[in-house]
């Protein structure tokens, strides 16, 4: 793409180009979430019953995301993230021009597609360009640059929304445009950057990964009681407007963006294993109290604390970059995603057919249920995490040099 001989900008790097990448998602992807719930209930005239199929439908890619692998036969990472970034905005821009079930199903899909590789990619891609002592803080900037997109994406939306009415579909339109130029910039303006290890172009399933498969897997389902299900108690239960939403997506991220910096300093300082456990206590109670909660404004503060503990995902991260084979990263990466994406391709339809129609809470204490099987799985990261060294009970084998 460019020439070696001439000569880079001082931003011209790996961290940074990590962070527009983190930054270039979300912009669109946030729209489109704020925008889901009411666009669904007050244009599509979708109930849980539909919503629940719509969730389950936009994670199937997710579940698919292994696929990764292969796909990184035909293409470098770096490559493959800005095409999907791509097919991410494609995805969110065509939404308002379909606004029926299963026009809404076809653009959720053909966006999450774009979302789940990109969201696979960009792990990956962090774990081999960043050095161990600097990935907690880096991803921690991550995140911040993901809430800071957020923010500026909420903030415009907000005022289309407040003070100029603007139509679903153009709201749409321009999120998807924007991720797009993102990408487009991306490509342009970095060099091809090469990882610290050549890596695995095939699956990887190692048994010394285990409890990294367990916490993920646990971790998709708890992330399905946010992203489905409390938001959706919010509109229909509380009666938030598009704009009420928008302006709780907006002090999630605000939140987000002081706190996630921090959190890497002190995943570095005190160790994956005590943050986890500090996540997994929250979500109880988070959880336990959204079951019972019958305060609007209750729930609009349970809903930013929920979000943000998912920045506690960085400490997962960092635990397997600490225990892998550095050949493994990529594989491992896609494998994840997938396994994560068990859960996640079941749940919002099961629960939505099976337990919110009977009673929200349910589905919240089935989630304060998961937590606390997470919380178990926490206390079993090591100290100090290492090859050789992935948990404090049922470790499986010394690990050998990736082949």
């Amino acid at each position: 793409m460019s020439d070696p001989s001439k000569k880079l900008k001082s931003w011209q790097n790996p961290e940074v180009c990590l962070i527009l990448i983190a930054a270039a998602g979300p912009f669109s992807f946030a729209i489109w979430m704020a925008l889901l719930n009411n666009f669904a209930i007050e244009v599509a005239s979708f109930t849980g019953r539909e919503i629940g199929i719509l969730q389950s439908l936009r994670e199937i890619p997710g579940f698919l995301a292994f696929t990764a692998v292969f796909l990184l036969l035909l293409m470098r990472e770096q490559i493959f993230i800005v095409l999907s970034l791509g097919l991410l905005g494609v995805g969110v821009a065509i939404t308002g021009l379909l606004p029926f079930e299963y026009g809404l199903y076809f653009t959720t899909v053909l966006m999450s597609i774009g979302f789940h590789y990109y969201e696979t990619i960009q792990m990956s891609l962090s774990l081999q360009w960043l050095s161990k002592d600097r990935a907690p803080r880096v991803m921690g900037w991550q995140l911040s640059a993901k809430s800071v997109a957020a923010i500026i994406a909420y903030g415009l939306l907000w005022l289309m929304l407040e003070g100029f009415d603007v139509a679903f579909a153009w709201l749409y339109a321009v999120a998807g445009l924007a991720t797009i130029l993102m990408a487009i910039f991306i490509w342009v303006a970095f060099p091809r950057i090469d990882g610290h290890e050549p890596q695995h172009k095939t699956m990887i399933f190692r048994k010394r990964y285990w409890l990294y498969y367990a916490l993920t897997f646990m971790g998709g389902a708890r992330r399905q009681i946010f992203v489905v299900f409390a938001g959706f108690l919010l509109v229909e239960k509380f009666g938030f407007s598009a704009a009420t939403v928008v302006a709780l997506y907006l002090a999630n991220h605000v939140v987000t963006s002081l706190v996630s910096p921090m959190l890497g300093s002190y995943i570095t300082r005190f160790g994956e294993r005590k943050i986890l456990i500090i996540e997994y206590v929250g979500l109880i109670i988070v959880f336990g109290s959204y079951a019972f909660v019958e305060s609007a404004a209750i729930a609009a503060g349970l809903y930013v604390v929920d979000h943000i503990f998912f920045s506690f995902a960085i400490a997962q991260k960092s635990y397997l970059q600490k225990i892998a084979d550095g050949k493994d990263i990529a594989a491992t990466s896609s494998v994840s995603f997938s396994i994560n994406h068990i859960a996640a391709v079941i749940i919002p339809w099961v629960f939505g057919a099976f337990l919110w129609i009977h009673s929200p809470s349910y589905v919240f204490i089935a989630g304060a249920g998961m937590a606390f099987i997470s919380l178990v799985l926490s206390l079993n990261v090591p100290r100090r995490p290492m090859p050789g060294n992935e948990v404090v009970f049922g470790r499986i084998a010394v690990p050998a040099a990736a082949e």
